[in-house]
């Protein structure tokens, strides 16, 4: 298989779709159903996919009336609907929980100056941080030490200490504890393969994680992240190593600091060196930066409704954006389509842009619409990985332990690759590394 027919004989060539790519369209228009039939695509091709699910209706992917069924694994940050994804607040580091917390940049640069307090072996709270609790311990101590920090790391005060707690408790109330602690999660084992070369189609329940935007868009961008900084380098592959679907693309870049969003950027630049392709699903072109929005190779636009003017300025963005056909008006065709059509462009013979094609999106093999209450806790209790995610420690101490074991290991793999490697760089290329420690300091 080295294409996927999206309809009217339309097909994603599987060598470009590390290329990344945008789907977008009113509400009501069929950008699930076009979302449903590229996810089976890929897993038919042997890619493992990631997707934010977030009304629920891609899990019926998980149902199949004749052949055998995708494999398919339900993830859930609150772990009520899948497989619960944790990690700590040490390896999320300050630049996404200061997106997390809604913090402006003075409490942005305390938050860093804290992480490197507390990293001191000097500090005499000197530790790795895991939780939460652990965060506001560190933060309600840096008042009682504060002449030290500014001697060493710069100013902090009362007021930027206090908004960072009152952040915390927020956060807390949206379900943000449910992200931090024990066991961790390994981005490795989305990568899974079934007996029939199916890649996993890895869905997370978003549907009550929908309720705080703010944790929903910067959870997906710590994953996101998270894939760039422990896959390998791939180089040019006949098929990606895994595609990343973000629905509701508009919160990853809602309020972004400029040192956010130049990480976004990055990243979405860099990672297709990894063999990992990210498609944003979204409403209007527009939700998505133009820097970002240049590199998405592969294009579906569904209709549009131009009833405002931001409307149609979207309609005029996404008319633009298309390699144009003499065939078609594109700006008119965007606003007639029905339910279920598109006007799809993607990448072909070296990379470029095919000209635009009006198309009816083929009807997807798996059950459009969720599945039910029994289909996706069976789906749950048959993954292998639910023995590794369900372990449950004796009490936070132990849970700690782990956590240090694991994070140690970790540095010292890092440390042993990066003294294995070459002690010169080509100028040309840009590093390949993106922190999620990065920030400013005030």
């Amino acid at each position: 298989m080295t294409s996927i027919v999206l309809g009217g004989g339309v097909a994603l060539p599987l060598r470009y779709a590390n290329r990344h790519g945008l789907v977008t369209g009113a509400t009501g228009t069929g950008k699930t159903v076009t979302l449903q039939k590229l996810v089976e695509g890929f897993s038919n091709a042997g890619v493992p996919v990631f997707a934010s699910d977030v009304k629920g209706d891609l899990s019926g992917v998980a149902s199949v009336q004749e052949g055998p069924s995708f494999p398919v694994a339900f993830w859930d940050l609150f772990a009520e609907d899948g497989l619960p994804i944790k990690t700590s607040v040490h390896e999320m580091g300050p630049l996404i929980l200061s997106r997390l917390l809604g913090l402006n940049a003075t409490q942005e640069g305390v938050l860093n100056i804290a992480f490197k307090w507390v990293a001191d072996p000097e500090c005499p709270i000197h530790a790795r941080l895991h939780t939460l609790d652990d965060l506001r311990a560190a933060v309600g101590e840096m008042m009682d030490h504060v002449d030290d920090i500014k001697t060493t790391y710069g100013n902090i005060t009362a007021a930027s200490v206090g908004a960072i707690q009152r952040a915390l408790l927020v956060l807390e109330g949206q379900g943000g504890s449910h992200l931090f602690g024990e066991p961790a999660l390994d981005v490795n084992d989305f990568m899974r393969v079934d007996r029939y070369g199916r890649g996993t189609i890895n869905l997370l329940s978003a549907d009550q994680l929908m309720d705080s935007p703010k944790l929903y868009g910067a959870f997906l961008l710590w994953l996101l992240l998270q894939l760039f900084e422990r896959l390998p380098e791939a180089g040019d592959l006949d098929k990606p190593k895994m595609v990343f679907f973000f629905d509701e693309a508009h919160l990853l870049f809602a309020d972004a600091s400029p040192v956010l969003m130049e990480t976004i950027e990055r990243v979405v630049r860099l990672i297709r060196s990894k063999g990992v392709g990210v498609y944003f699903v979204t409403q209007h072109p527009l939700d998505v930066p133009g820097p970002i929005l240049s590199q998405l190779g592969n294009r579906v636009q569904h209709a549009l409704r131009a009833f405002t003017p931001r409307d149609r300025k979207a309609v005029r963005t996404a008319a633009e954006t298309f390699r144009q056909n003499p065939a078609l008006n594109v700006q008119d065709v965007i606003t007639q389509m029905g339910v279920g059509e598109a006007l799809v462009s993607f990448l072909d013979h070296g990379g470029v842009p095919t000209m635009v094609e009006r198309i009816k999106v083929n009807f997807p093999s798996a059950q459009v619409g969720p599945v039910d209450r029994f289909q996706r806790v069976a789906v749950i209790k048959a993954d292998p990985l639910r023995v590794k995610y369900g372990r449950r420690f004796a009490d936070d101490q132990e849970a700690y332990r782990a956590f240090i074991a694991r994070v140690d290991a970790a540095e010292s793999a890092s440390l042993s690759a990066n003294e294995a490697a070459p002690s010169w760089h080509d100028d040309d290329n840009e590093s390949a590394t993106v922190s999620t420690t990065e920030g400013a300091t005030a």
